[in-house]
């Protein structure tokens, strides 16, 4: 009978060290890994985005003026030949 409660004793003393480490794991990772592992995506973002806005509009010397214009296409309002019909209600 002591055996069992021994054995009983140091599987719930081992379960509960478990949930310990486990725990103290998290929250170590949750406190100093994530937040440089957040930053390190956020910086390399951040440099993709200049990099591309590096490759859409390339420097220019100091004075040079340029025009730019979109090339939307419009066809959505040309294509909308429906008439407005304006109602007025009766009594």
């Amino acid at each position: 009978m002591t055996l069992f409660i021994t054995l009983y004793i140091v599987g719930f003393l081992r379960t509960l060290v478990i949930i310990a480490i486990i725990y103290f794991g998290i929250k170590f990772i949750s406190r100093y890994i994530m937040p440089l592992l957040i930053d390190k995506g956020i910086k390399n973002m951040q440099q993709k985005m200049q990099e591309q806005q590096r490759q859409q509009h390339p420097k220019r010397p100091e004075g040079e003026v340029t025009i730019e214009k979109n090339r939307k296409n419009n066809n959505s309002s040309s294509q909308n030949n429906e008439e407005y019909v304006d109602f007025e209600e009766v009594d």
